[in-house]
């Protein structure tokens, strides 16, 4: 097992398969600069370890897979409305051209942010009490990057509704399971041993033929998502509200929600 701060990797050489576990549950596993780096370094580093043929991917605690970005996270902006950076760009594995198949397995919450993840994974595991949300709108921000990753994995109106309806509303995992975001639901307890056993049957098998199909499926789709995420910084620049309106925002929301 190595463990990199807020991040925590076992691998099973015996099987191939890796557990990445994003282990901040004290904040939601929000991802912080540190985070950030460290799943963009861990991606980097699968594509040189031939021991490692498939990937599960999760969040500590049973609270929460991952809520996005860390509100206490800084980050600078250029002045100019033509650049924008985004700490959480680099952090899915497709990002870092890594094409050994990733399984999340999501524990309780997952909004935000947390789509650059699930985004980018094969396919998506869930327990029974894990919820899907985007609270961009709410807090006078543009859902762009999350939304055009969702638009690969759900129909078009179930995600122009979680994007749009922000923190009022949040998608139960059997719903999620009902239009395809989630593949398979199952018990708390039950969802590590899901997830690693779904991965196991992947890394049993030769890993050059797994990588060429996973690429093959990422091209089915590849043209559009990279069109739609090029015009991302231009319609988040544009459309977002200066950061003190957000935090204004952020500081007087509500708790009240559905989950439908």
């Amino acid at each position: 097992m190595t463990a990199a701060g807020a991040l925590r990797t076992v691998i099973d050489k015996d099987t191939g398969v890796a557990v990445v576990t994003l282990d901040r549950p004290a904040r939601h596993n929000a991802i912080d600069a540190e985070t950030a780096a460290q799943l963009a370094a861990a991606w980097r580093e699968f594509r040189f370890d031939d021991g490692v043929r498939a990937i599960v991917l999760t969040g500590a605690g049973e609270k929460a897979f991952c809520t996005g970005i860390d509100r206490d996270t800084d980050v600078a902006q250029p002045g100019s409305p033509f650049s924008m950076d985004d700490p959480l760009l680099s952090i899915g594995p497709k990002a870092n051209d890594l094409w050994k198949p990733v399984i999340a397995a999501v524990n309780g919450m997952a909004c935000g942010g947390a789509f650059y993840l699930l985004g980018e994974a094969e396919f998506v595991i869930a327990a029974e009490h894990a919820t899907f949300f985007d609270p961009h709108t709410t807090y006078g921000m543009v859902s762009a990057y999350e939304a055009i990753l969702m638009a690969q994995r759900m129909p078009l109106g179930e995600v122009a509704r979680m994007s749009l309806m922000g923190t009022a509303e949040r998608l139960s995992a059997r719903r999620a399971y009902e239009i395809g975001l989630v593949s398979e639901l199952v018990a708390s307890a039950d969802l590590p041993a899901a997830a690693v056993r779904a991965a196991e049957v992947i890394a049993s098998c030769p890993t050059e033929p797994v990588q060429g199909t996973v690429r093959a499926l990422w091209a089915a789709k590849e043209a559009a998502r990279t069109q739609a995420l090029a015009q991302a910084p231009h319609l988040i620049a544009l459309g977002n509200l200066p950061p003190e309106r957000q935090a204004g925002l952020f500081t007087g929301r509500g708790s009240e929600f559905r989950t439908r």
